[in-house]
Order: C-alpha cells, then sequence, then structure tokens
C-alpha cells in the first residue's frame, strides 16, 4: 500500500504540493511536462511556478538545465576540475581555499540515474516505485514540525534523521544522501545561488523515501494532536494562549 501522508500534511498546513524526485522511463507517466529550454542555464527551483500548477520538469543528460545539475544530477563534466574550483572558490568564495574544495568534490558523488529521464514535480501515486525523494517547501514552523517528524522514531544509534550539508540547491534533492534506502531528512534550499529562485519565507524539507513512509505513520497519539502545537498554531492565527 502506497503510504498516506493525509494527517500529516492536514497538521502541517502545507500550501505547496509535496514534489517528488523520480527516475523513471516513461515521460507520458508525469504529462503534464515542462523542459528547460535547449543550451539554456535555468535552474531547477526556477520551474517552481510550473509545479504549482501541477507540471513536472523532465531532465536529461542532453538537456539539463544549468551546469551544476548536469554535474550533480548526471554525472557530466561541463567544466575542467580546475576552473569549477576557481569558480567555486575565488569566484564565488564558498569554500576558504582550493584545497578544501578539492576534498570536498572527492568526498561527493554524483547521483547515477537508473533511467534516461529524471522528473521533479507533483506526487503522482500511479510512478511510486520510481520517487527517490520527496520535497516539503515549508515556512519555519513547519520546518520545525517536519524536524520534529523526522526524529520521532529515531533511536541515538541511528545515522542521524536530519542533516544540512554543504552543497548546490539541486543537490539536496538527492546526490547528497550518502544512502537513499537510510530514513533520512536534508534540510534544503539553502543555497544562496538558487534562493532568489523561491519566496523568501521558503525552505524545502527533503525526505528520502523511507522517510517519507515514516512520516506517514506518525497519528493521532504524537505531537501532531499535542499541546506545543496547538499552542503554536494558535499563537500564529493571533489566538490567546
Amino acid at each position: 500500500m502506497r503510504p498516506d501522508p493525509t494527517f500529516l500534511l492536514t497538521n502541517l498546513g502545507l500550501s505547496w504540493p509535496l514534489i517528488g524526485f523520480y527516475d523513471a522511463p516513461d515521460p507520458a507517466a508525469f504529462a503534464p511536462l515542462v523542459e528547460p529550454k535547449p543550451a539554456a542555464r535555468a535552474c531547477i527551483f526556477a520551474f517552481h511556478e510550473a509545479w504549482l500548477q501541477g507540471k513536472t520538469l523532465r531532465l536529461t543528460r542532453e538537456n539539463y538545465g544549468c551546469g551544476g545539475a548536469g554535474h550533480w544530477m548526471f554525472g557530466l563534466e561541463t567544466r575542467s576540475r580546475e576552473d569549477f574550483v576557481k569558480f567555486l572558490v575565488d569566484g564565488e568564495g564558498l569554500k576558504a581555499n582550493h584545497a578544501l574544495m578539492e576534498q570536498w568534490l572527492d568526498h561527493g558523488h554524483p547521483y547515477q540515474p537508473q533511467h534516461a529521464h529524471l522528473f521533479i514535480g507533483p506526487m503522482k501515486e500511479a510512478n511510486y516505485e520510481f520517487l527517490r525523494t520527496v520535497t516539503f517547501f515549508v515556512n519555519p514552523d513547519q520546518l520545525s514540525i517536519l524536524i520534529l517528524g523526522a526524529n520521532y522514531h529515531a533511536s541515538p544509534k541511528d545515522p542521524a534523521p536530519v542533516i544540512s550539508p554543504f552543497g548546490a540547491g539541486c543537490m539536496e534533492m538527492a546526490p547528497l544522501f550518502d544512502d537513499l534506502s537510510v530514513p533520512q531528512a536534508i534540510i534544503g534550499a539553502t543555497d544562496m545561488a538558487m534562493r532568489d529562485q523561491l519566496p523568501p519565507d521558503i525552505m524545502a524539507f527533503t525526505v528520502t523515501k523511507p522517510m517519507f513512509e515514516r512520516l506517514c505513520t506518525i497519528g493521532e497519539d504524537s505531537f501532531l494532536s499535542k499541546p506545543f502545537l496547538r499552542r503554536l498554531k494558535a499563537a500564529r492565527a493571533g489566538a490567546a494562549r
């Protein structure tokens, strides 16, 4: 059975649709589609308005939008390593020196697609088998709820249920997870280079498929039905505590 996020979403009060990252063979299953203009640079988050309209972004090795997405989603080398390091360090100042950036690049690993197409857009239940991650676009209050939710079933001995690693915004949607089979979440939309594509009060919370399934099991006996959340909602509504 597919997990049912209804109880979670009702308590979150989410205004954006859940956005799935899919590795799938059939574009027709994700229609209506949008794509970057060929040979034109476009951040994947520039398509968020299309997501809100129910459309799905298709990426391929031939049409990936920007060099970062080409590298981290498909393993393409869109510029030399030396130029890449100079751009990130000397041009954008993202690490203290070249050596640290070199180490970060050595540690990172691009996503390895299983199919010719990657899709990013509103979740489609019929394509659940091809789902790799789910992204919640949230405000700070909703982010706090989801962080608590990700920790709800976690033992101190488990891998960290929530991480916020350094990387490009598109990396936070899949490549920065070491293992997509582990229940884990990334606090995303932290890349300044893509922040201007989103409203200023919106962050991302991307979860692996196992973490999404965990979140969907959180029930009425949890914090979602307890006083802390009720008081938060009352405060935001301007009601007396």
